[in-house]
């Protein structure tokens, strides 16, 4: 169960992604994260890696995605402060997903120590 639990935020962050992009209609977005997410089970500290520049960049991507719904929500007089809690829960949920790499179980699973 140790080995199991890191990987929830993980896969959480990646599907949430998958479906911003899949809201948009960008379907390669989509294909990306679902293969991102199989891709977890590759034991190589090079995927370690890639994760956690995906998940810092999904990070930023959510962070860009709450200022322009914010910009457009106060110009139009629409409340947007849960919206802003929201986004920014899941864009700090997303950034921590990265930061779960640098565990222990993790770093033993994906090689890291060796490679670092």
């Amino acid at each position: 169960m140790k080995k199991v639990l890191p990987y929830i935020p993980v896969v959480l962050s990646l599907v949430i992604l998958g479906a911003h992009f899949m809201r948009y209609g960008n379907l390669v977005g989509v294909f990306l994260f679902l293969a991102l997410t199989a891709l977890l089970f590759v034991r190589q500290a090079w995927v370690a890696r890639l994760m956690q520049v995906v998940l810092v960049l999904g990070a930023f991507e959510w962070v860009r995605t709450l200022y322009e719904l914010v910009q457009v929500r106060a110009a139009h007089g629409q409340p947007f402060v849960r919206m802003t809690l929201i986004l920014a829960a899941v864009a700090a949920v997303t950034f921590c997903s990265a930061l779960l790499f640098q565990l222990p179980v993790l770093k033993r699973i994906y090689r890291l120590d060796r490679s670092d």
